[in-house]
């Protein structure tokens, strides 16, 4: 009950905020959507709890709705910073380009929540099965529990029609949540007219040109960018420090922002359509740029992007020592592959294949909300081709030394045979192969093959035969199956980015509802493989696998459907156990005693609720080598 108190507290600070939306010249509509949505969700728990639950048992049974209402508090508090920031009065041109492409309201914040809402709902069924004690009543009601969650209801629009405004997916809602930011790039583009109409100072003048290209997503002026005198003269722009250790990169304050600043030298003209693809793109898990500015005599560029705190190999480094060899939680390292394999989804979307994703390659920040470690992570490092492999003389990164340990086996293949490092043909499964790799280092804190006794070439050879990394004996293998999927030898047994997100989003949720999963000796593990589950789903679902299926307004139906599929397994290895029990137990020796069972490769574990059976199975063999082969997943 406290959790729901706190959601109400966030809720009613957020209602209190928006008194003054009118203030809000930044995404009013986002901010106005966020704050619906928000309370639709407050009001759809509370009608739950209301129709299914016992106040008077709250100490008692009310257990498993903590840790899932926990996750929607952290929800809201990360909403109510977000609003927080349109609302504040700093400088308008600031704001206006550091937050014009911004898409958190539906892609992040919005996302979360959908991604939430189905776990929180479960969790107040479950804990109504329990609620009272008429046991007449009790039955009847799991009774009707069990019948929402049947095949018939694995139909879209049936969905929709019975589950809608429980799931906050509405058609009005669906309608908002893919119209709401166009809807505010309009009103920005609008405003941006009428200072430029009525009259303003030279710098304004220049930075409604930067603007209105940006947003009416023209091509750079006569084909070129703008010139780099409006960044680099501007009054308030000073160099604070370089970045990393090479000298493309510097963190630069201007318009009393803190931004980065890429900066590098060569022919720009050719790179003038990758500059512009580069600024329209926009998501929460990619880094963000903003605008760019060239000098065609000094032939140097200027792109102007987000800030990071660093990047997670560093992260990962700085995290890990002696007492702490894992650097992350099991739930912050998943949602952390989460958010990774969204801004993959998203760049594969946009035909936009990456060719370097490892560690160096994607930077984090603390998400300001709690003391938990959650980090917002964002992929960068992708586009400009011909520039992307400048690496800096004195660079002496780990990534860079073995670069080769992230790439592909068919990446590798072809780069033995060219004898270049340069123009490999990318695809969307070699990068699903390096996410893969990443999965290893953010689930251990190892870099892949550190405890190899093999280097370099050869290295390079054993990786082509099938060779990869170990996991230690206690990783889950909910997790570590996923990633063993990824970096399959054949491409095409490597799941799409799609599929990862949802897979992952399971994998939340299976966490949510099972705070202990890090119970020894034998912790709770899913009941089927979400793999599996996955591929099956896709020969049901083929649609799944285009754009269309990540928009987040499908969210709570494909977690649905893997519930529904979930709880068909349970019942089927439930009716097994039990029928394999009676048989061992009619089975006589001569002696007339009972013969002592085989032993099981699963054992099933059923605590009160058929959601909560779980199974553990046995552990796979390994190689000669000591690393994990393809074979163990196949």
């Amino acid at each position: 009950m406290e959790q729901f108190r706190q959601i109400g507290e966030v809720l009613g600070s957020l209602k209190a905020l928006m008194v003054f939306r009118d203030n809000i010249q930044i995404n009013p509509r986002q901010c106005c959507l966020l704050l619906d949505v928000f309370s639709f969700a407050y009001d759809s728990i509370a009608e739950e709890m209301r129709q299914n639950l016992k106040f008077e048992e709250k100490n008692e049974k009310w257990r498993i709705l903590e840790q899932p209402l926990r996750e929607i508090y952290r929800i809201f508090k990360e909403g109510e910073g977000y609003i927080k920031q349109c609302l504040e009065t700093k400088d308008w041109w600031a704001k206006a380009i550091t937050l014009y492409q911004n898409s958190y309201c539906v892609e992040f914040y919005i996302h979360n929540l959908l991604s939430c809402i189905p776990v929180v709902i479960e969790s107040i069924e479950i804990a109504g099965e329990f609620s009272g004690l008429d046991q007449d009543e009790i039955q009847k009601k799991r009774l009707v529990y069990s019948n929402k969650y049947q095949k018939e209801w694995k139909d879209p629009r049936l969905f929709q029609w019975k589950f809608a405004k429980q799931y906050l997916i509405s058609q009005e809602l669906c309608n908002r949540y893919n119209t709401v930011w166009k809807e505010d790039r309009w009103v920005l583009l609008n405003k941006i007219l009428e200072k430029k109409m009525s009259g303003s100072t030279k710098q304004e003048r220049q930075l409604t040109d930067i603007l209105l290209k940006n947003l009416e997503g023209s091509e750079p002026v006569n084909g070129k960018l703008l010139p780099c005198s409006i960044l680099v003269r501007s009054k308030d722009y000073s160099v604070r420090r370089r970045l990393g250790s090479g000298s493309q990169y510097k963190e630069i304050l201007w318009l009393g922002e803190s931004l980065a600043l890429r900066h590098f030298f060569g022919d720009i003209e050719p790179l003038f359509p990758e500059i512009s693809s580069l600024l329209s793109l926009s998501h929460p898990n990619i880094l963000q740029f903003f605008c760019g500015f060239t000098d065609e005599e000094k032939k140097e560029c200027f792109l102007v992007m987000e800030l990071m705190t660093r990047d997670l190999c560093s992260c990962i480094r700085e995290t890990c020592g002696p007492r702490k060899r894992i650097p992350f939680s099991l739930p912050i390292a998943v949602d952390l592959m989460l958010q990774i394999s969204r801004g993959m989804e998203y760049l594969h979307s946009k035909e936009i294949y990456h060719g370097n994703l490892n560690p160096s390659n994607i930077l984090v920040k603390p998400r300001n909300i709690t003391s938990e470690g959650y980090l917002h992570a964002k992929v960068s490092g992708f586009g400009l081709s011909s520039i992307k492999n400048f690496t800096p003389k004195n660079s002496s990164n780990q990534n860079e030394t073995l670069s080769f340990i992230w790439y592909a086996p068919e990446i590798l293949e072809e780069k033995e045979q060219t004898g270049s490092e340069k123009n490999s043909k990318y695809t969307e499964k070699a990068d699903v192969y390096s996410f893969g790799m990443v999965c290893f280092q953010l689930l251990t804190g190892k870099v892949p093959f550190e405890d190899s006794h093999l280097q370099g070439d050869n290295m390079s050879r054993n990786i082509l035969a099938g060779e990869r990394p170990l996991f230690p004996f206690y990783s889950p293998k909910y997790v570590t199956n996923l990633t063993k999927r990824c970096w399959h030898t054949d491409p095409n047994q490597r799941p799409s980015f799609s599929s990862i997100c949802r897979i992952l989003r399971y994998v939340k949720r299976f966490l949510i509802m099972n705070p202990d999963y890090n119970r020894e000796p034998e912790p709770p593990m899913p009941v089927i493989d979400y793999g599996d589950m996955e591929t099956k789903l896709l020969r049901k679902f083929p649609s799944w696998d285009t754009a269309e299926s990540s928009m987040v307004a499908q969210i709570p139906f494909q977690m649905f459907v893997y519930r529904v599929v979930e709880k068909e397994k349970a019942r089927t290895t439930q009716k097994e156990t039990s029928e394999s029990g009676s048989d061992k137990a009619s089975f006589r020796t001569p002696k007339g005693r009972s013969r002592p069972p085989q032993l099981q490769c699963t054992r099933s574990l059923r605590t009160g609720s058929e959601s909560q059976l779980m199974m553990i199975s046995p552990r796979p063999r390994r190689t000669s080598s000591g690393h994990a082969s393809d074979s163990e997943i196949s």
